[in-house]
């Protein structure tokens, strides 16, 4: 059934395989270790496994990455589809059997403390943190249709969550409400986030004050960095509806929470914040001169390869230098070969260069011969051939796991580049990829007709400046002729000699001397 939010969500729909699917409370302690439980809802925990079979993932999924398991394991005991009521009465018995003294129980839950009493999910609960209202209701669906049952505030519920840990002798924390979106009052056709500090977020924060327990407030710090995106990087951060995050969004969440522990000056938490790890966000490494803007150039093999071997395989950015003027601008390569646009993202290198842009910075953005294969096959990186934004989730099998992933189209990967390029206030510059050694009819192939394409709507769709560098050195290597052309290729149809590295560095710069873009004045 639908939910007041529109949401359908079939989670508890059969409990008995709720319990088969979540872990068995304590399970995954480690000798006489501690265990951090999550409690949440589908936020925390999408679906009944868990496990982004339909492409929503809960942040519980990624926060075991913050903690160190020879100290302390991560066992996200959530359940979508439950408010603080029905987690109670349903889960938290179970929950309770694996808590040992000195562990740690987040409770973040509220989402679904809606509609009904008495009817539908019968989940509701009384709105506010009252400790004497309550009322009976007897149920009219679910499995204990005709019985009744005594409902509590949202607030009397935090109480007893916090209550019986601590009897437990372990320690809980409260947090605030993951944000959802909604279209913007000031921008009809713009996704904002939904802060809840007037009501679940205040109400948790009230209890956390009331009995001296850490407060997170995750809904605050997740809507701060959603301020500061584009209303199309908020969607995507969510999948499929308005609550449920996708993995971008998830990995957001799970980044937060942690910074919000390690940065609480609660003492309850100072044993756990030493059991933290990976609290600062990964980095490219940028040797910055004052006064000096970076070009951080991104890429695949033929933009960096091995780069030492004057017979080898060589990228246009190991001769950036050739072009650019290294006294008034900072060349960084950090493009890798082998890679699609997929794989540099999920491999985490884009967030490297994401995290270390400053404003006034130059990023080239450089993909294309790597991102066409079949999905769930193969290298795994592979994406949907075409310009349009659109996904699927994949399947993912290899020798060493088995997970699901949604793939995105070409187009959309560009889009995400540029546009985070732009929140940080640099400046993009789309560069297409470059021509390969095939010459059907005598002349050198050229893909026009699809990445070509794709390129060019991104660019009509963003604005973003481009150099057309496959046409560029294509027409360049037509000139000299099919037999000529070899000696900038390394005895392959796709790397280039360090002769190649230079032509297509060339290209770099003529394309940016046609160009209004103010990274052309860095030319030598």
């Amino acid at each position: 059934m639908e939910d007041v939010n529109k949401v359908v969500d079939l989670t508890l729909d059969s409990l008995e395989k709720v319990k088969t699917a979540r872990p068995v409370a304590g399970s995954s302690r480690k000798g006489d270790n501690p265990v951090l439980f999550l409690v949440g809802n589908s936020t925390m925990r999408t679906g009944t496994k868990g496990n982004g079979d339909n492409g929503q993932w809960g942040w519980g999924f990624y926060a075991g990455q913050y903690f160190n398991e020879n100290q302390i394991t991560v066992e996200n005991q959530a359940l979508g589809g439950t408010s603080s009521r029905t987690f109670y009465r349903q889960l938290w018995p179970d929950v309770k059997k694996g808590i040992r003294p000195g562990d740690y129980v987040i409770i973040e839950l509220g989402h679904n403390d809606n509609g009904p009493f008495d009817s539908g999910r019968c989940r509701a609960t009384i709105r506010g943190i009252s400790a004497t209202d309550s009322m009976i209701v007897t149920l009219k669906d679910g499995p204990n249709r005709g019985k009744k049952e005594t409902v509590y505030s949202y607030g009397e519920y935090m109480r007893r969550f916090v209550r019986e840990t601590r009897a437990l002798g372990a320690h809980p924390i409260l947090m605030s409400l993951t944000p959802r979106k909604s279209k913007g009052k000031s921008d009809a056709s713009g996704w904002q986030p939904v802060r809840v500090a007037d009501n679940f977020g205040g109400w948790a924060r009230q209890i956390a004050e009331e009995m001296n327990v850490p407060f997170i407030d995750l809904n605050e710090l997740s809507a701060t960095k959603y301020d500061k995106m584009s209303s199309w990087k908020i969607n995507y951060h969510f999948y499929l509806d308005n609550i449920h995050t996708s993995a971008f969004g998830a990995q957001l969440n799970a980044r937060l929470a942690a910074e919000g522990l390690m940065a609480s000056t609660h003492p309850e938490l100072k044993p756990l914040q030493a059991m933290m790890q990976n609290i600062l966000p990964p980095t490219q490494d940028v040797k910055r001169e004052e006064g000096k803007p970076v070009l951080f150039i991104c890429g695949d093999s033929t933009v960096k390869n091995n780069d030492n071997d004057s017979t080898g395989m060589w990228g246009w950015g190991s001769q950036a230098s050739r072009v650019f003027d290294a006294s008034r601008i900072t060349l960084v390569n950090c493009a890798m070969a082998g890679r699609s646009t997929r794989t540099y993202l999920k491999e985490k290198r884009w967030e490297k260069v994401y995290n270390a842009l400053r404003p006034g910075d130059f990023v080239t953005i450089q993909f294309g011969h790597n991102d066409i294969g079949e999905l769930g096959r193969g290298k795994h990186r592979g994406v949907i051939a075409c310009s349009q934004d659109s996904s699927v989730v994949s399947r993912v099998v290899t020798d060493k796991e088995a997970y699901n992933e949604v793939v995105y189209s070409f187009g959309f990967y560009l889009r995400k580049m540029i546009d985070d390029c732009r929140e940080k206030g640099a400046v993009p510059i789309l560069v297409s990829l470059t021509p390969r050694n095939e010459w059907p009819d005598g002349k050198i192939e050229r893909r026009n007709d699809s990445y070509g394409r794709w390129y060019r709507d991104v660019v009509k769709d963003t604005g973003v400046t481009f150099i057309d560098l496959h046409n560029i050195s294509a027409d360049a290597l037509d000139a000299l002729g099919q037999e000529a052309a070899k000696a900038y290729y390394n005895h392959d149809h796709t790397h280039t000699s360090l002769k190649g590295a230079q032509l297509n560095a060339e290209g770099i710069a003529k394309g940016l001397r046609a160009s209004d873009c103010p990274l052309a004045k860095y030319l030598k």
